[in-house]
């Protein structure tokens, strides 16, 4: 049985450049999924957002550039974590977050084949019992 659910994709809207402990630069790309509605817990009026994750690449920075617009295959999911602190950056307001944002590529579904519970019987059911006479000679 096939996947019924609609194909899930984020777009590489931006790439940025990050460096590890070692001081080695590398490079990760922002990817956004589609747009959803959310209320505010706040006003409790609507708002449109996006979800957004990261991905880590060993692309060069032009590869980076070259590829923002590029669609993959998956979706970005919310994914329970450690509790941590987070500052708005339009406030200034500090609040603890219990979760992050991550990609999660396109989920196979079902991709056992199904066993039919047809046998064989089902199918000849209007076939005559002897087809051929018994001689070797097809009589009409």
């Amino acid at each position: 049985m096939f996947n019924s659910k609609k194909q899930e994709m984020v777009r590489i809207i931006n790439y940025q450049k990050r460096i590890t402990d070692e001081g080695k630069e590398f490079f990760i790309l922002v990817v956004q999924g589609g747009i959803e509605m959310m209320k505010s817990q706040e006003t409790g009026k609507m708002y449109v957002t996006a979800r957004r994750a990261t991905i880590s690449s060993t692309f060069d920075e032009a590869t980076c550039q070259a590829l923002i617009g590029t669609e993959l295959k998956g979706e970005v999911e919310k994914v329970n974590c450690a509790p941590y602190e987070y500052t708005i950056r339009e406030t200034g307001e500090i609040i603890k977050l219990t979760h992050r944002y991550e990609f999660v590529e396109e989920k196979a579904i079902n991709t056992k084949p199904e066993l039919s519970k047809s046998v064989l019987d089902d199918f000849i059911t209007d076939v005559p019992v002897s087809t051929f006479s018994s001689n070797g000679q097809l009589v009409h």
